[in-house]
């Protein structure tokens, strides 16, 4: 299904007033390129992006649902087109006028063959590259311990390893980054660090917290991805990227502790759990699943230190050096606190999650899809009804039964998926592509529609879908939709199973949502039919 376009507008009230963070060090390129950036919908591509454009470099973004760009703030500025890197003909088109090809995909956690998917996807990358006359590709690859052979590291190394390899095998000039722990506000890797320290002051740890890791703060990860787009034709070569601190996961995890003003966490690491019992167990105390935990622990088996640093002969580093952990630490508890964070390690889909749009009556006819339907006069405005909608999820719940919306966010994280705990992005906005607990939003328009797709683990496909419209005698009028699509037999005695309690999670969905705008309305002075503001709401289920 197309996704309808809107143009760029405000989405309510002005924000406070906030102390700027501190920004990073950055100079405007003298030789400015068209850069193409893959994975402009994950957590460093989403980052990248505004970094390019402001050192004065044009921006080609390629996603397979560009749609999930629409809403970032810098998407005026690029032109952006549909492709997948697994697509010959696709790439082939968005290489076009090309100069700097920057690769930030990967098929981790998409099956047990997604090291041969990432094999031909770079192939495919890097010949298109050398076709279309490109003069440079710039990979972020991982940082692989030294004298330890490729057949003994985590398939999830071994595979980043491989495609560096092939990248730098395309007969096209290549820079290859390799990373260990990024540090930055939403990352997985500082998610993973900040809720194992915050929620477990006496912690029984695998042993692979005692292993050295060399951590990079992820504005410098993005200084050097822009550095790179600037390299001299002969450049072409793996470089080793990392901070100036060498520490153990141990040790960062007690400089958290001291940069947050927690007390000494008692750390006693045990030699039993696999990294398969610690990725479940890091899913399970932390909002990062065990599908992403997994490879990030496997990751940490090995020492991983920086071999080198000849990247800065190329890219010199900042004034005052690259920042330290305790920095980068602060910086990034200072953008959760300011609600400035731009992308979070749940901006890519998650691997596994269903990315169907929502089906079309045409398109679906002869199939199921159950449907529960609500709606409500509100005595508020259509403003007042959509900030309640708008702050949906996260630290405000879902409106009904918060026991009932835990358990099943426990059931789903047991299950292998991303559970309740991914929260949302920003406290106040939404936009298309943010993760939002165990959704994600598929389509956002500000003041009336909301409509997000299920990532739970599900036997078929579900959406929930709110509107918000002006009743014409200045109120308004709420509706919501929760649609599935069951998938065989599982799927139908799924929906059965779940649909006697509808009338309490969605009914009080609903109900609550009306009364939460109601109250903020006649709050403000701006609500209500007649001087109380209680008029009668009509409430209709189908």
């Amino acid at each position: 299904m197309a996704v309808p376009q809107r143009p760029p507008g405000p989405y309510g009230a002005p924000e406070p007033r906030r102390e700027p963070s501190p920004e990073p060090h950055r100079e405007r390129s003298p030789e400015p390129r068209r850069c193409l950036v893959t994975g402009a919908t994950g957590y460093i591509g989403g980052r990248l992006v505004p970094e390019l454009l402001a050192a004065g470099h044009q921006v080609r973004c390629v996603a397979r649902s560009p749609g999930k760009l629409r809403d970032q703030p810098w998407a005026g500025r690029v032109e952006t087109v549909r492709g997948d890197v697994t697509d010959e003909e696709s790439v082939g088109a968005a290489m076009e006028g090309v100069d700097v090809a920057y690769y930030l995909v990967h098929a981790l956690g998409t099956g047990s063959g997604f090291e041969e998917t990432d094999r031909r996807a770079a192939r495919i990358f890097g010949a298109r590259a050398r076709a279309a006359g490109v003069r440079r590709i710039v990979y972020l690859g991982g940082l692989t311990p030294e004298g330890v052979p490729e057949g003994a590291l985590s398939p999830h190394l071994r595979s980043r390893a491989e495609v560096g390899r092939v990248l730098l095998d395309s007969g096209v000039p290549t820079a290859v980054l390799r990373a260990g722990v990024i540090i930055g506000s939403g990352s997985a890797s500082f998610e993973m660090l900040r809720y194992l320290t915050e929620r477990l002051p006496v912690m029984v740890t695998p042993r692979w917290v005692r292993t050295r890791t060399q951590p990079i703060a992820v504005r410098d990860v993005l200084r050097l991805l822009v550095g790179c787009a600037t390299l001299p034709d002969e450049v072409h070569r793996a470089f080793d990227i990392g901070g100036p601190d060498v520490l153990t996961y141990r040790a960062m995890m007690r400089r958290y502790a001291r940069v947050t003003g927690l007390r000494r966490r008692l750390i006693v690491p045990v030699p039993v759990l696999t990294p398969g019992l610690s990725s479940l167990w890091v899913g399970l105390v932390t909002p990062v699943p065990g599908a992403i935990a997994r490879p990030l622990v496997e990751s940490l088996r090995h020492e991983v230190v920086c071999a080198e640093r000849d990247i800065t002969r190329h890219v010199p580093d900042p004034p005052g050096g690259p920042l330290g952990v305790d920095r980068a630490l602060e910086l990034a508890l200072r953008r959760i606190r300011d609600a400035e964070v731009a992308t979070r390690w749940s901006s890519a889909a998650t691997p596994g999650a269903p990315s169907d749009p929502l089906p079309t009556d045409p398109d679906w006819a002869g199939g199921s899809l159950y449907q529960d339907r609500r709606e409500r006069a509100v005595d508020a405005s259509p403003g007042d009804v959509w900030r309640v909608v708008e702050g949906i999820g996260g630290e405000n719940g879902w409106y009904s039964l918060p026991l009932a919306w835990a358990l099943r966010g426990w059931i789903d994280t047991l299950a292998g998926g991303v559970g309740l705990r991914r929260g949302r992005r920003d406290a106040a906005r939404l936009r298309v592509g943010d993760s939002l607990d165990f959704w994600r939003v598929e389509e956002v328009l500000p003041p009336r529609l909301l409509r997000l797709r299920a990532e739970m683990r599900l036997p078929g496909l579900a959406w929930l879908e709110m509107v918000v419209a002006p009743d014409g005698r200045g109120g308004a009028v709420y509706r919501q939709r929760a649609l599935f699509h069951p998938r065989g037999l599982a799927g139908h005695l799924y929906w059965w199973s779940v649909a006697p309690w509808h009338a309490l999670v969605f009914g009080g969905m609903a109900r609550n949502i009306a009364a939460r705008a109601e109250r903020g309305a006649a709050g403000t002075g701006r609500g209500g039919k007649d001087a109380a503001g209680t008029r009668a709401s009509a409430f209709r289920a189908r």
